[in-house]
């Protein structure tokens, strides 16, 4: 008897270990957490969004790359064509579309006030098609600042280009904005709307805090000096991807970058519709952050993996403290993920109602699992390497 009960308190006694264990590492994981949201996603949240028009209107050339997108343009082109900004040009940059695009514009253009067509023939080796056109767009610009947006992208209003130039300044080269994608119906739907809104929580937050990384080519403006004084895309004009990411990696500075989230400089993009097109989609995207600047690298994967680690934590504690019945430790679960889930959804919540209610508020803790789900799977196809891909989409 004695005997046994020795061998029982062994166990209780490796049991509390490992329940101390569980709850330590969970802890630490959480910690890491909640210093991006108190340090880095507050300055978001509470980031003062009033628009400043007042400031000097520099003229303004809005680039478009297009390749094979005749539908969207017939959409995108006459909303341009209508800003209401005192000096800017369109230039559309077709880069070899045989989808009668060409035709469309050229039998168009001169019902339009603002849009200029160049017709891009050439494809280089060593050079990837869209950075060629944009270059060409960028030499070819009458105007100091350039703002960029795709061919499936719709402005949210008519004052896109005030809202966005608004922010430009003698200090401030670069404004990153929001591109948020439409809503429609679908599981799909739902997770590319979350995804986009918590990459975009993470690049304007970071960005805030003097760390920029990265922008969306839908919606980002820069001045054209900046372009050439870095080579534009020089260093990585073989890589496709990156025009945005990548290039803002090598030019941003802690204090040459802002943000515009006004309602009016909103860019909605048009989403996929299939799960394997979506995937193709994010993997190319994911595939150039191995570009980044080491501490970007860094920056990113404690954020990714903090989260990951977090969820795995939580779900073997709480397996455990229900196979082993110890109660202490699921309440100790719970206070410890209530923390953290409270102090993300008032982040969270604040945040979302300034990008425009992109995410349903109360799916925000279904959405942090699919996130954890996202960096696990994106986390172990990025350990393959592919060849790249020689298309645009």
């Amino acid at each position: 008897m004695t005997v046994y009960l020795h061998e029982y308190g062994k166990i209780l006694h490796l049991s509390s270990i490992v329940a101390d264990y569980l709850l330590y590492a969970l802890g630490a994981f959480v910690a890491v957490q909640l210093f991006y949201y108190l340090f880095f996603f507050t300055r978001l949240a509470f980031y003062g969004k009033g628009a400043n028009y007042g400031n000097a209107m520099p003229g303004v050339t809005v680039l478009v790359c297009a390749w094979n997108e005749r539908e969207n343009l017939t959409e995108l082109i006459p909303l341009l064509d209508a800003q209401e900004y005192p000096e800017f040009e369109v230039i559309l940059l077709d880069d070899r579309s045989d989808d009668g695009s060409e035709e469309y514009i050229r039998e168009n253009i001169n019902g339009w006030t603002h849009i200029r067509y160049i017709r891009i023939n050439d494809q280089f080796d060593h050079v990837t098609p869209k950075k060629y056109a944009l270059t060409v767009g960028m030499k070819k610009a009458r105007y100091p600042i350039a703002l960029m947006t795709d061919a499936d992208c719709r402005p949210s209003s008519n004052h896109w280009i005030t809202a966005m130039t608004s922010r430009v300044n003698e200090d401030k080269d670069i404004v990153l904005g929001f591109s948020p994608y439409m809503r429609q119906k679908g599981l799909l739907n739902w997770f590319i709307r979350c995804e986009t809104f918590y990459a975009a929580v993470q690049y304007l937050s970071f960005a805030l805090a003097g760390l920029t990384y990265m922008g969306v080519g839908r919606n980002i403006l820069y001045k054209r000096s900046v372009f050439f004084a870095n080579k534009g895309f020089y260093t990585h004009k073989h890589v496709f991807g990156g025009d945005d990411d990548i290039f803002l990696n090598e030019v941003s500075t802690g204090s040459n970058t802002t943000i515009s989230i006004e309602e009016d400089s909103f860019v909605y993009s048009v989403p996929k519709t299939s799960w394997k097109d979506w995937f193709r989609q994010k993997r190319r995207h994911i595939s150039v952050s191995r570009f980044y600047k080491f501490r970007n690298k860094v920056m990113l994967g404690m954020l990714s993996g903090s989260h990951m680690a977090t969820w795995v934590l939580g779900l073997a504690t709480l397996a455990y403290g229900l196979v082993t019945k110890d109660m202490l430790l699921l309440q100790s679960l719970g206070v410890v993920f209530g923390a953290r889930w409270i102090i993300q959804w008032f982040l969270l919540i604040i945040i979302n109602i300034k990008l425009d209610k992109t995410v349903e508020w109360f799916s925000f803790l279904f959405m942090d699992f699919a996130l954890f789900i996202y960096y696990l799977v994106f986390g172990i196809l990025t350990m393959t390497r592919r060849k790249p891909r020689k298309s645009w989409n």
